[in-house]
């Protein structure tokens, strides 16, 4: 008898170990502020098509010149004004059962910028294609300097998630001992209102309208609880 007790003893501690694991509870929480943005982002630019490549990229040159003078005298600061995207693509037509036809070339020129006074937002619009744009995207709008108001948001979301814990907790007869991780998901995201100019022309007055509301700025966070 005295060699089965260690036997014993040895199955019955894995046992103990298993009971004395605690029990877990995983939360997802979010926290969010909406804030009024202080920026305004679009894009402008310009397609132009040519027999010859030199002839297309010579024309949007042209006209991209006077696009990026508008935007200037509209008041852009340099820092604001950044080439997005230049590309010069061939054309073909495609028939069926032949071989495609070089038709020509399409040069394409685009500049991202920054409005920083959202009143002028619509009028940027109009000046852009009244300069000869006839490609415009946006505006999006955001806030500049959100860390403040994101780090709120996660405070939020972390208090809501301890709050929940202790909600569930008390329902099955437990209560929260202690958090044992806290990951930080992907922040609340708003979709961008744009507005799309797809051919060259005049705005007439008024400017065109533009609402920039407000944006959400949120934080996601897990948090796994122990429970006693």
């Amino acid at each position: 008898m005295r060699a089965l007790l260690p036997a014993l003893l040895l199955v019955a501690a894995p046992v103990s170990a298993e009971e004395a694991r605690p029990t877990t509870l995983t939360i997802v929480a979010e926290g969010h502020f909406d804030r009024a943005p202080d920026v305004a982002e679009l894009s402008g630019g310009v397609v132009t098509q040519a027999p010859t490549a030199a002839a297309a990229l010579a024309e949007n040159a042209r006209r991209m010149t006077d696009v990026v003078a508008a935007v200037r005298r509209a008041g852009v600061a340099e820092r604001d004004i950044q080439t997005s995207g230049l590309s010069l693509q061939p054309q073909y037509r495609y028939g069926d059962n032949h071989p495609p036809v070089l038709t020509g070339y399409q040069a394409t020129n685009t500049v991202a910028l920054k409005v920083r006074k959202l009143a002028d937002a619509g009028a940027m619009v109009d000046a852009l294609v009244a300069a000869g744009a006839n490609q415009v995207n946006g505006p999006s709008f955001r806030v500049e300097d959100a860390e403040g108001t994101l780090n709120a948001a996660r405070t939020a979301a972390v208090v809501t998630a301890r709050a929940r814990a202790e909600l569930y907790a008390a329902a099955a007869g437990l209560h929260v001992a202690r958090i044992r991780s806290i990951a930080e998901g992907t922040p609340a995201r708003v979709d961008p209102n744009e507005i799309v100019v797809t051919a060259a022309r005049k705005f007439a007055a008024p400017a065109t309208p533009v609402a920039p509301g407000e944006v959400t700025l949120g934080a996601t966070v897990t948090v796994v609880f122990d429970l006693d």
